[in-house]
């Protein structure tokens, strides 16, 4: 299968590839001129193409075929607790594949895993490398984002412009029977290992957000985020 690339820039003549995308490109995939790859820009434009340069920093391709896929709704969002043993970030990596729209690290009161000072810069770029990669290899019309570090009281301003659901194996709600999207963003809260804090549930309930729980198992937190997108797209028709 073609490799697939995010083009800085794309349109229905010709697409180019810059810095690592291109050094990928040239000396990884060792990429020759008249071979077939599929690029897009991330935004819903997807092209197949053809190489007609092959630099180290800079691939030039002639499109052969281009098409536009219209961005999912609802948009669904993953809040993802700071969890240990990289389990946050297999988290978000099958979450994107799956086709989650953005995703949210949260630093919850039960999360062993904790980002202070440059750690927190450093957090966000590993989750935007994976979530990128993530996104190539699921060959995603429009890439999905990583947000800046969140709070318990950034998560009560979200709740307050979005539908909030907050994973948790307790509550008396199914995550399958939440109603039809009203046209915000659906935002689903998965907790770390230790599950969400009361007081942090109580305030989020407070703000507008509804717990929902998944089925009869407690998922790990790696395991939860995916699993409820992947029946949300099913029962929402996300994947048509």
């Amino acid at each position: 299968m073609a490799h697939f690339y995010l083009a800085s820039s794309l349109t229905a003549e010709a697409a180019e590839l810059t810095g690592e995308e291109a050094r990928h490109a040239a000396q990884v995939a060792r990429l020759r001129v008249g071979e077939a790859v599929v690029v897009g820009d991330g935004a819903g434009r997807v092209a197949d193409a053809e190489a007609v340069e092959v630099a180290r920093d800079r691939v030039v391709l002639r499109v052969l075929d281009l098409w536009e896929t219209p961005e999912p709704s609802p948009r669904v969002v993953l809040v993802q607790a700071l969890a240990k043993g990289g389990r946050d970030e297999s988290a978000i990596q099958a979450a994107t594949e799956l086709g989650v729209a953005a995703v949210v690290p949260w630093q919850s009161a039960r999360s062993v895993t904790r980002w202070t000072g440059p750690k927190v810069d450093a957090g966000v770029a590993r989750w935007s490398a994976i979530v990128r990669e993530a996104g190539k290899q699921s060959m995603r019309p429009w890439a999905a984002e990583v947000r800046p570090l969140a709070t318990t009281t950034d998560l009560a301003e979200l709740a307050a412009s979005s539908t909030m659901l907050l994973l948790e194996p307790t509550a008396d709600a199914r995550l399958l029977d939440v109603g039809p999207p009203d046209g915000r963003d659906l935002v689903l809260v998965v907790g770390p290992e230790g599950g969400i804090a009361p007081e942090e549930r109580a305030r989020l309930e407070a703000a507008g957000a509804t717990a929902v729980r998944l089925g009869p198992l407690v998922l790990r937190t790696s395991t939860a985020g995916p699993a409820a997108l992947a029946a949300l797209a099913a029962r929402l028709d996300l994947w048509p």
